[in-house]
């Protein structure tokens, strides 16, 4: 894990972000004594279930020595929860409660919910669960009937844009404004993948400020200048200047994964800014406003030919790319398609 992230992870209610509701919910739940006897957290990598459970756990009063954190991915088997069985009879050390949180839930084999769903729906009144999973249509419905589920949700790049600016500037350190829409933007909706960067940008430099530039050279990110350049021989049917774009790319070194992902991420914005859907607002807490203006002033310039067909198409070389023997290959085939359908 992450050293900033075990460092900068939330340690109290205050210290969560993007979870109100869930933080709401549960913290009143402690202060009206009205807990639930097991819950599940859902939701993608590094959004803070753990934490959060670590959180709920400490707000009852639970010490150290009586929460017990079991990875299900490695302890998954009947053996392993029957031994659980029997373990929640004791009581607490010195607590009032017991708080066990399995994460990666979904990952028990099916023997193993078998033998757990007894204990999960009559457990002893000191034990508290608190099931905690990135893949929630895996867990049976069987056990989410027994459980108060919170769906976490994937923090938007404001939210992690100002999670990279408040590390970098506990750490010393100062991102452009460029270079923090970059690290929200790769950190894909985590927190702990945004903290990950960070490592690795901290660790390969010195200076106290962080360029956008810098980030693209740790990273494998392309330069921003090309992404635009594929979207606007896309609006301006000009395959050369695509062509162009893709290759200066890959003579970089950039991670046509990344590229792939940074085009279809801004295509998707542009679309909607054509549409005129009322999303500019959104729009513009998930981009910067430069890049904001520069969609906004192609999208002017779009015709009909702009269609949800090129998304898809787009979305296809996302995919393709990261297993592709030629990375870029995937990318020329859906521009050459979206100018030259």
């Amino acid at each position: 894990m992450s050293v900033l992230y075990r460092k900068y992870r939330p340690k109290a209610w205050k210290d969560v972000v993007g979870q109100e509701s869930i933080v709401s919910v549960l913290s009143n739940e402690v202060k009206l004594g009205t807990m639930a006897h097991a819950y599940l957290f859902a939701g993608s990598r590094g959004t803070g279930k753990t934490s959060v459970a670590r959180i709920f756990a400490s707000e009852l009063g639970t010490s150290a020595s009586d929460i017990y954190e079991i990875d299900a991915a490695s302890q998954n088997g009947v053996d392993e929860i029957r031994a659980l069985n029997e373990a929640v009879h004791t009581l607490p050390f010195e607590s009032k409660y017991k708080v066990y949180i399995l994460d990666e839930a979904h990952m028990l084999s099916k023997g193993a919910w078998n033998a757990f769903l007894k204990t999960l729906e009559e457990p002893p009144a000191h034990v508290i669960f608190i099931l905690a999973t990135t893949e929630l249509e895996k867990v049976p419905d069987t056990v989410q009937s027994r459980c108060q589920a919170f769906v976490f949700k994937r923090p938007n790049q404001k939210i992690l844009r100002e999670f990279a600016l408040h590390i970098s500037k506990e750490e010393g350190r100062k991102l452009d404004p460029e270079s923090a829409e970059l690290v929200s933007l790769l950190g894909d909706g985590s927190f702990r993948d945004t903290a990950g960067i960070l490592d690795k940008i901290f660790s390969s430099s010195q200076e106290k400020q962080v360029s956008r530039e810098e980030v693209e050279r740790v990273t494998g990110a392309p330069r921003a200048g090309l992404v635009r350049d594929v979207l606007a021989s896309i609006v301006e049917h000009d395959l050369k200047r695509g062509m162009q774009a893709l290759a200066m790319a890959r003579e970089s070194n950039a991670d046509m994964k990344i590229f792939a992902r940074l085009i279809l991420e801004n295509l998707r914005y542009l679309f909607l800014i054509r549409l005129k859907a009322g999303l500019d607002d959104y729009i513009l807490g998930e981009t910067s406003e430069d890049d904001f203006n520069f969609m906004k002033d192609l999208a002017g310039k779009a015709d009909k030919s702009l269609t949800a067909d090129i998304l898809l198409k787009f979305i296809d070389a996302a995919e393709a790319s990261g297993r592709s023997t030629i990375p870029e290959l995937p990318l020329e085939i859906a521009l050459s398609e979206s100018i030259n359908p």
